[in-house]
């Protein structure tokens, strides 16, 4: 009977469910402001920069109502999905969920009551970002086919802030800048984190 108990308890029930839709809609509507700066070539290559930094409040302030695993990686599928359906690609979702994964385990390693390992869980869940320009860097041609209305110049400008090269470090910049937004984060609301006994 006790085993059925504990095994109930780590289930996701509504309110954890309620939880992660709150922060992820927070998360998306973040995301959302910050990517209609894409529109401007050199903002497109700044995501990686403004998106951790923007969404790392509410993402720690998430990870505060975390305590069972897979709250998090359904947290990066709904992200990784709204990415794929407002046009950047499905590698967003496929990275997403691997990166969401990776960070499940990061924050249960401190029983999701380490600050340290949650501004790391946060850092890796945001690996998902980085996949977004994975259909400029393979397929860049059925990815501007869909952005005509911005026209030639602004595909070329694009075109030339992102060669290839540019992919790893763009994975490292999304990394960084994830760790310092997490780390801002945890500062903005360290009472919230004291209340959730996360040290």
């Amino acid at each position: 009977m006790e085993n059925v108990m504990e095994n109930n308890s780590n289930r996701l029930n509504a309110r954890d469910l309620i939880n992660v839709g709150i922060y992820a809609a927070i998360c998306v509507v973040a995301s959302c402001a910050v990517g209609m700066l894409g529109i401007i070539p050199v903002m497109m290559l700044l995501l990686v920069v403004f998106l951790p930094l923007i969404t790392g409040i509410p993402y720690m302030m998430f990870l505060t109502k975390v305590n069972k695993f897979g709250m998090i990686l359904l947290m990066n599928i709904i992200l990784g999905l709204v990415m794929w359906i407002t046009g950047m690609s499905y590698y967003s979702l496929i990275v997403g969920t691997i990166s969401g994964l990776i960070a499940e385990f990061v924050y249960r390693k401190g029983n999701y009551k380490s600050k340290n390992l949650g501004i790391l869980a946060y850092a890796f869940a945001n690996i998902y970002i980085w996949a977004n320009y994975f259909g400029i860097f393979y397929n860049a041609e059925a990815y501007f086919s869909t952005r005509q209305q911005y026209g030639q110049e602004y595909i070329d400008a694009v075109t030339a802030l992102l060669p290839a090269w540019m992919c790893p470090v763009l994975l490292i910049t999304d990394f960084v800048f994830s760790l310092i937004g997490g780390w801002f984060g945890t500062k903005v609301l360290k009472k919230h984190f004291e209340k959730a006994g996360i040290a």
